[in-house]
């Protein structure tokens, strides 16, 4: 076993303040049971610096200590100490992540639902200072109980009191008076903001909330005898996801894990069906417990085992603490968790134990019981204060000097090498790759063989004035550390430096982003990951012509970062879903033409060293050959990346998302030509098809095809798409996935609808539904439906043609893609079995009536002439006729009239 021992970091000489620290532990210690306070009411900052004391009794009120990093300065100066009296009990003292410099931000939360928000500084008036005070809690009758903070949110349960007017409640509900809520926070430099109010839980006991990471621990308070059933269980919460999971001390595995919405977040539903197991279990009672800050949590319970409950759900034992009275002491127990080593402090003994096999690593003896507390700057180093002093525990065989402590945290040597070094280095292996792809020799260039040439002498120059820039800075006068061969060469260096000054300081920042990644908490990580893929996701849709290395680039940030990518998508394309199938978007239309462009076609020709293409030689004639990369996947078009997206996170979206684009390439000028339409002809006889001749719809459709491995719900999706399109025949193309799944009535609300679209697909969709009759009955309770969609143009030689031809073999069965189990009977034609699916005239009389009533209405207005009064029409009257006169002369008008009589009858 290893030998550990304690050193001492302070003994409350440097900590000014409100009260003596050792002073208040001692009272506490002494005093019995809680009449002014335990352990579970001090309160550490995460840098040791700040110690809080929540006092009880007699008089509310919080103490606060502070070590200031220059005592004596601290001393002779005039500060404010952070020491409240107050008739309301203060809940918790917690600290908030800020990013307010040099400073540190606390909150006081009181039972009343007042939070007041302090900051602390140590340069200019130094002290803690009161930055505003807010109301938590809606309700002014409403009494905290619990309170933490997560992330940028603070948690509480909150008991509210019935109402005047309501009636008595009995004893079981009036327990079930509290709720879990949450109010999102943002720090600015001299204020919070508060968001809303959500309520989380409602309905349950009382918990005591605990943050741990991204879950929030909903332990019961054991105080309350009345429901044995209910204080038996430990509900894990993730905010971000909305997701409950129901634990047990008694239960290795988690009991449920529901995803509920926070509008029904409902503790008696989700409890609903665990009832019958709690029941019937005794599970040991929660003495002591520790968040882990990765999402576990550390226990003690009265069975003396120390458990881990980790952040799936998984409750692990660790060590069995030898002490059979555990709970006699629990008020004076510590527990924490340092990396892989968790530690116990009791009243006479610190025990050190290994989170992951359980074995005892070594345990100290020491005076008083004392809190257990993390050190930012040494997280894997056990620290507790006691009565004595601040106090850190080390190995015997460690050295006292802080870099070992370091060391022993895991940070790395990486650290102490300066970002400068790191982007020269970069420079000169962006140059290597650069110039290999456009060497002709196939010797490796490394970046040793690049300084050393002198043949490239541009990354030498771009590294020169990368170190200066590092070093001395931009300055916008000229002057420069680097050497300066007169006015001429400054004024180039200032005209280039000016030119480079925003791709550096890209590279600073990037070279900084590098480090927060590496030094930084989860929280910060995923912060810092949504923040990089929306700036990256939203330049490359930007970018005008997306070429194809920028492509395979977004297929990595989608492939390694789906669900930040999604985000991201939501807010570059501005989506927004109004929850009634309607998604609009507000995106600027040169990001949809990025969106709605094709996959940028591959090079012809295999690439060379020296960058050009090679042809291969036959006979005469030279043609290209394309060589694809062998275990290189083809990228995804922007599109096809946009709707796998869709169709992994809201596939109800997946519908209304391609309609919205089919609208945005309408008004972008980005319509398809009719090469590409549905109606239109082939483009010759071995004509390849381009990808921008490809319908949008047919894309999703092959998103669908190749994520999608449930059949029926592959239809359905399908289905959808294919009628958002709005083309013919995809139209057409659902109703016969439809017909094929024997959905006869969705069949006909869809005919019912698109028939009114043009009399083409009218006449097309009633010809498909026409032969459907012809081939079984399945139909028959709709043909009134199907007889008024007729066109106007058909007649009834082309109904009985198409019914004819589409009609059933009568020797086999039913030639229908719907197999029924009525057959061709042997009865003798024309009397046909009653069960027999056979089309009927009885079945086709109200059509062919309609339509023959049709033809004889258009053929009216023949038949206003066939029934005149007479046919032909008489003559007209005769006149007398006179003798026609002789000689050469004109002649006169009695001639003209005889002439025009005609011949005479006689």
């Amino acid at each position: 076993m290893a030998r550990f021992v304690l050193e001492q970091l302070s003994d409350f000489r440097d900590y000014t303040g409100g009260g003596d620290p050792s002073e208040i532990l001692t009272q506490w210690r002494r005093s019995e049971s809680t009449s002014r306070g335990d352990l579970s009411d001090v309160r550490v900052s995460p840098d040791g610096r700040h110690i809080h004391f929540i006092l009880r009794k007699p008089t509310a009120g919080l103490v606060t200590c502070d070590k200031y990093e220059r005592p004596k300065l601290a001393l002779s100066q005039k500060k404010q100490d952070l020491c409240v009296t107050r008739t309301v009990p203060i809940v918790n003292v917690f600290y908030l992540e800020s990013n307010i410099k040099d400073a540190a931000l606390v909150a006081v939360i009181y039972e009343t639902g007042k939070a007041e928000f302090w900051k602390f500084q140590q340069e200019s008036n130094p002290g803690w200072h009161l930055l505003q005070t807010s109301d938590l809690c809606n309700s002014p009758r409403a009494k905290v109980v619990s309170v933490c903070a997560s992330s940028n949110s603070i948690i509480w349960c909150e008991e509210r009191p019935p109402s005047e007017s309501s009636p008595v409640l009995s004893s079981t509900r009036n327990k079930l008076r509290y709720c879990v809520c949450r109010r999102d926070f943002e720090v600015d430099e001299g204020s919070v903001v508060l968001r809303g109010v959500k309520m989380a839980l409602h309905n349950n006991p009382k918990f005591n909330v605990v943050s741990s990471g991204e879950y929030v621990h909903l332990l019961p308070d054991s105080k309350i005898k009345a429901l044995s059933s209910l204080n038996k269980i430990i509900i894990s919460w993730s905010p971000r996801i909305d997701t409950f999971r129901l634990s047990t001390t008694c239960k290795t595995t988690p009991l449920k894990e529901d995803v509920l919405s926070t509008k029904e977040s409902d503790f008696k539903r989700l409890l609903t069906d665990c009832l019958g197991f709690l029941s019937i279990q005794d599970p040991p009672e929660i003495c002591c417990y520790s968040p882990t800050g990765c999402g576990g949590l550390l226990l003690l319970l009265s069975t003396g085992w120390v458990c881990l409950l980790q952040k799936d759900g998984i409750l692990r034992q660790v060590h069995k603490v030898d002490d059979d009275n555990v709970d006699t002491f629990a008020s004076h127990i510590s527990l924490c968790l340092y990396q892989e080593t968790v530690a116990l402090l009791t009243e006479h003994s610190l025990y050190l134990i290994d989170v992951n096999c359980g074995t005892e690593h070594g345990r100290v003896n020491i005076k008083n019981a004392g809190l257990l507390f993390r050190n930012q700057a040494e997280i894997c180093t056990p620290h507790f204060v006691s009565e004595e002093g601040v106090f850190v525990v080390q190995r015997e065989t460690e050295t006292k000097d802080k870099n070992s402590k370091l060391k022993c945290c895991g940070s790395s040597k990486l650290e102490n090498i300066q970002p400068g070094a790191l982007l020269i280095e970069a420079v000169f292996e962006e140059a290597c790759t650069y110039y290999q792809q456009r060497s002709l020799s196939s010797a490796k260039l490394t970046v040793d063989a690049l300084k050393r040439g002198g043949r490239f002498q541009a990354p030498i120059s771009l590294a020169t004035i990368l170190g200066t820039y590092l070093s001395s800075g931009w300055n916008h006068k000229g002057t420069q550390n680097g050497v300066q061969n007169g006015d001429d060469s400054i004024a180039g260096q200032d005209k280039l430096m000016s030119s480079l000054e925003p791709d550096l300081k890209a590279l600073v920042a990037l070279e900084e982003v590098k480090c927060r990644l590496v030094k930084g908490s989860v929280q910060e990580v995923e912060m810092l990951c949504d923040n990089l893929v929306e700036k990256e996701v939203s330049r490359l849709l930007l970018s005008p012509d997306l070429d194809k290395d920028s492509l395979l680039y977004l297929n990595a940030i989608f492939k390694i970062f789906p669900c930040q990518s999604w985000r991201a998508v939501q807010v570059t394309l501005q989506l927004h879903y109004n929850g009634e199938g309607r998604l609009s978007s507000n995106a600027p239309q040169k990001i949809w033409k990025t969106v709605l462009s094709s996959a940028p076609s591959a090079p012809v020709g295999k690439p060379c060293t020296n960058g050009e293409n090679k042809s291969s030689l036959n006979g005469n004639h030279i043609s290209n050959v394309k060589v694809k990369s062998p275990g290189v996947p083809a990228p995804l078009p922007v599109f096809e990346l946009l709707c796998h997206s869709v169709y992994l996170y809201e596939p109800s979206w997946f519908p209304s998302f391609l309609e919205l684009s089919q609208q945005q390439q309408g008004s972008a000028g980005l319509a398809l030509s009719l090469a590409s339409s549905s109606w239109g002809f082939s483009s010759g006889r071995g004509a390849e098809s381009s990808d921008s001749s490809v319908p949008l719809y047919k894309r999703a459709l092959s998103v669908v095809s190749s994520l999608s491995t449930d059949r029926d719900h592959n239809q359905n999706l399908q289905v959808e798409l294919l009628l958002v399109s709005g083309r013919p025949n995809a139209i057409l193309q659902a109703m016969r996935i439809l017909m094929g799944k024997q959905q006869w009535e969705k069949v006909t609300q869809v005919a019912q609808k698109y028939c009114t679209q043009s009399p083409l697909l009218n006449k097309e969709i009633f010809s498909t539904l026409l032969c459907e009759v012809a081939q079984h009955r399945e139909l028959d309770p709709y043909l009134e439906l199907l007889w008024s969609l007729c066109p106007e143009d058909m007649t009834v030689t082309n109904i009985l043609s198409m019914v004819l031809k589409s009609l059933p073999s009568p020797n086999t069965s039913s030639s229908s893609s719907f197999p029924l189990t009525s057959t061709a009977t042997s009865a003798p034609a024309p009397f046909s079995d009653p069960q027999s699916s056979q089309l009927t005239i009885g079945l086709l009389k109200p059509l062919l009536r309609k339509v023959l009533e049709r033809e004889t209405k258009s053929n009216q207005g023949y038949a206003d002439i066939l029934q005149s009064p007479s046919y032909p029409p008489p003559a007209p009257p005769r006149q007398a006729v006179g003798h026609p006169r002789t000689g050469t002369g004109r002649s006169t008008e009695s001639d003209q009239d005889i002439s025009s009589a005609g011949p005479e009858t006689t």
